[in-house]
C-alpha cells in the first residue's frame, strides 16, 4: 500500500511504538495494528477532514477515533509529548526540563457545532483560545483551550496550575503586556518564578508633554498628548516573544488547526499535542545536513 504524506516512517514508528499503553491485564487481547490507527489520528490532523472521511486504507473510523478518544481521557497524548520532548532537548545538548519559558494565547474561530465558545473583543472573533506555555527551544509544555471571551490574565491560572511542581528547573517566565497585574502575580505568588513583561519600544497612546518655562518649575505645566498610531506594519520581532509565534507558526501547518473544529475543549487540547508529537518525531528521525545546522544553532542559543 502507498502511504500517505501523513504516515510514520518506520524510524518514527520505532520511537513512538515504545510510548504506546499496552492492553490493561484481564481485558481483552489488542489485535488492531496500532501503528495503523495513529497513521489515521494524524491523516485527519493533517488534512483537516472529518472522522468519517478518513480513507479505506486506514481502520474504520470508528476504531480510529476510539482511541483518539481513549487516549485524550487518559492522558496519554501528553505523556508521549512529554517524552519526546525531553529526548528532543536532551539530544540538543539541554536539561531534561527547562529553566525559563514563554506563555502567549492565541484566538481561533470555531464552528457551528455546539461546545463552549466566547466572543473575543480585541481579535473580533467568536470562538476559543489556545493558550500555551512552551521552552526557549519552543517545544510545548503546557497548553489549555478555554472560552475567547477569557483574557489572558484571567487564564494563567488554568494553564498553569497543572503543571505546578513539574518544572522544578523553572525559573523565568517572558509574557506580553496581556499578562500584567492579575496574571503576573499570580504567577509570582503561586508558582514562584519571575515574570518579565516584554514591551515595544513605542508609547502605547500618548505622553505628558510639559509646557511653559522649564527653567522655573512653577510655571511649568504638562498636557497629556496623544500620540499618532503606528502605521500597520511589519516593526521587527520581539526579544524571546518570537519563540512562541514560531510554535502557533508550526500548529499552522496541520489544517486541522485552522480552525477549532472540536466539540470537546479536551480534543482540542489533543488535537495541539498531536501537533508537537509529529514535529517532534520528524526532528527525532531526520538526519539531513539542514536538520544537524539548525540544532546546532538551537545549542548555541
Amino acid at each position: 500500500m502507498e502511504r500517505y504524506p501523513s504516515d510514520l516512517t518506520d524510524a518514527e514508528w520505532v520511537i513512538l511504538e515504545p510510548l504506546i499503553p499496552l492492553e490493561k491485564p484481564g481485558g481483552r487481547p489488542r489485535k488492531i495494528d496500532m501503528r495503523a490507527v495513529l497513521n489515521g489520528i494524524f491523516y485527519v490532523l493533517r488534512a483537516g477532514c472529518a472522522w468519517r472521511m478518513i480513507p479505506h486504507d486506514y481502520p474504520p473510523k470508528s476504531t480510529v477515533y476510539a482511541y483518539f478518544a481513549l487516549f485524550r481521557t487518559e492522558g496519554v497524548w501528553e505523556q508521549i509529548m512529554a517524552s519526546l520532548r525531553e529526548r528532543c532537548r536532551q539530544e540538543a545538548g539541554r536539561e531534561a526540563t527547562p529553566s525559563a519559558g514563554i506563555i502567549d494565547s492565541q484566538s481561533i474561530r470555531s464552528t457551528d457545532r455546539e461546545g463552549p465558545h466566547g466572543y473575543d473583543g480585541g481579535k473580533k472573533l467568536s470562538g476559543r483560545k489556545r493558550h500555551i506555555f512552551v521552552d526557549t527551544t519552543r517545544l510545548l509544555l503546557k497548553v489549555v483551550v478555554h472560552t475567547a471571551d477569557i483574557q489572558d490574565r484571567q487564564g494563567v491560572p488554568f494553564l498553569l496550575e497543572p503543571v505546578k511542581g513539574r518544572f522544578p528547573r523553572m525559573k523565568k517566565v517572558w509574557a506580553d503586556q496581556g499578562y500584567t497585574g492579575k496574571g503576573r502575580g499570580w504567577i509570582k505568588e503561586q508558582m514562584g518564578w519571575e515574570v518579565e513583561i516584554v514591551r515595544h519600544s513605542w508609547p502605547a497612546c500618548g505622553e505628558w508633554v510639559p509646557h511653559g518655562d522649564l527653567s522655573d518649575v512653577s510655571t511649568v505645566w504638562f498636557t497629556y498628548e496623544r500620540i499618532k498610531p503606528e502605521p500597520k506594519k511589519f516593526r521587527g520581532v520581539l526579544p524571546q516573544r518570537w519563540v512562541v509565534e514560531r510554535t502557533f507558526a508550526w500548529m499552522g501547518r496541520s489544517r486541522r488547526m485552522s480552525k477549532d473544529y472540536e466539540y470537546l475543549t479536551s480534543s482540542s487540547e489533543s488535537m495541539v499535542c498531536l501537533t508537537m508529537i509529529r514535529l517532534m518525531l520528524r526532528r527525532l528521525t531526520d538526519t539531513s545536513e539542514t536538520t544537524r545546522e539548525n540544532a546546532q544553532r538551537r545549542r548555541a542559543v
